[in-house]
């Protein structure tokens, strides 16, 4: 596999630029970007590169070979190498709209049915960020395509606004869209790890009343006024100041489960706060929080993971790893972002390059397994490669 990579900034010329960029006949380009760019970006990628696919979303915050930027594009092209045999490598595209939130897991079935299943490998998946429940998304997709597919990718993001998001495809940019790829063919190498780094604390408060993702009661209490007591000052900055105090949910027997959950939004009125998944009915909710260093850790040791599973060594060529991490780890590291994306750069070295995204969540099985979940606060990274 080929990868060539450009950052365009928001004064730049772009289809100069895109003219002098000369990546080896994309099969896919993958666009993460400000909404400023992305959403002027379609026209040009299409007419530069007519027989590529599009696949990309607003941000964050982006993440290149170079490190984490803002108001910039970053735009990553793979060549697929193995095009001899019976089983080339290759990328096709599925994508549909997005009608509520309620569509969610409908959606995600309409997403999997246009993917042909012979010979699938694997799925890169993007949707819009605010109007979705992404449990529901991922669990509509695997009713079709089963629970041994992997699955990775994210919501995107709008700067931590939590107003409005916009997905790219090959038919152009909308705040409506998910959109997919499913990779195919015997020499592709495809890893993944993810990694949280947050810490519980205080009690674990049960879940009373819930439907889908809106949390309604926690403790007989309604949702909104436990997390205002625990907030505090940070209080009156919500929903954006939820993003430093996520949920961990544990089980019925208090045991935990390894998801984490954000908000996106609240309901004054009613006093519920909308989650970015779904929430076990019969679970409970503990409060977290984190420091740099265990970000920071938490990065690396997904980094390791995907890279050990993917026995980059095996690959020919550059691989890709893509990153695709909260928008709200960016928030509590602050100046010192560019840590947990330097410690996945050491990891894989010169075997990969670095793209990718903050999000507002993120789509990947847990280490070590293949059963695709929504995550929330944590460090996903997946690799993609071609055997020589």
């Amino acid at each position: 596999m080929k990868v060539s990579q450009i950052t365009l900034r928001e004064h730049d010329d772009m289809s100069a630029t895109l003219a002098d960029w000369q990546p080896e006949a994309p099969d896919l380009l993958l666009a993460f970007s400000a909404i400023p760019l992305l959403q002027g970006l379609a026209e040009p990628l299409a007419a530069r590169f007519p027989h590529a696919l599009l696949l990309g979303c607003s941000t964050a915050g982006e993440i290149s070979k170079d490190g984490v930027s803002d108001h910039s594009c970053v735009l990553t092209a793979l060549h697929f190498e193995a095009r001899e045999g019976s089983a080339p490598s290759r990328a096709i595209e599925a994508s549909t709209q997005l009608l509520g939130m309620a569509d969610s897991q409908a959606a995600g079935r309409r997403l999997a049915e246009q993917l042909p299943r012979a010979g699938l490998r694997a799925v890169l998946l993007l949707g819009q960020g605010v109007a979705v429940n992404g449990s529901a998304l991922i669990a509509g997709m695997v009713e079709v395509l089963g629970p041994d597919l992997p699955i990775t990718g994210g919501l995107a993001g709008d700067a931590a606004a939590f107003s409005e998001t916009w997905v790219l495809n090959s038919a152009g940019v909308r705040n409506d869209q998910l959109v997919c790829v499913g990779l195919y063919g015997e020499a592709l190498l495809f890893s993944h790890g993810s990694f949280g780094g947050w810490s519980p604390f205080g009690p674990a408060r049960r879940v009373t009343r819930c439907e889908g993702n809106v949390l309604f009661e926690l403790d007989g209490e309604p949702a909104l006024a436990v997390y205002k007591r625990y907030l505090g000052d940070y209080a009156k900055d919500l929903p954006a100041s939820g993003l430093l105090f996520p949920f961990a949910m544990l089980g019925s027997d208090h045991s935990e489960v390894g998801l984490i959950r954000t908000i996106l939004g609240i309901d004054e009125a009613v006093g519920s706060l909308t989650l970015a998944g779904d929430i076990d009915p019969e679970g409970y909710l503990k409060l977290m929080h984190a420091n740099t260093d265990a970000l920071v850790d938490g990065a690396e040791a997904a980094a390791q993971a995907a890279a050990q599973a993917a026995a980059v060594a095996q690959a020919g060529g550059q691989g890709l790893a893509l990153l695709v991490s909260c928008v709200g780890r960016k928030l509590v590291m602050g100046e010192r972002v560019e840590e947990e994306i330097e410690a996945v750069a050491d990891v894989f070295g010169q075997s990969a390059v670095l793209t990718g995204f903050y999000s507002n969540g993120e789509i990947s099985p847990f280490t070590g397994n293949l059963e695709c979940k929504l995550h929330n606060q944590t460090m996903t990274i997946t690799y993609l490669g071609e055997r020589p």
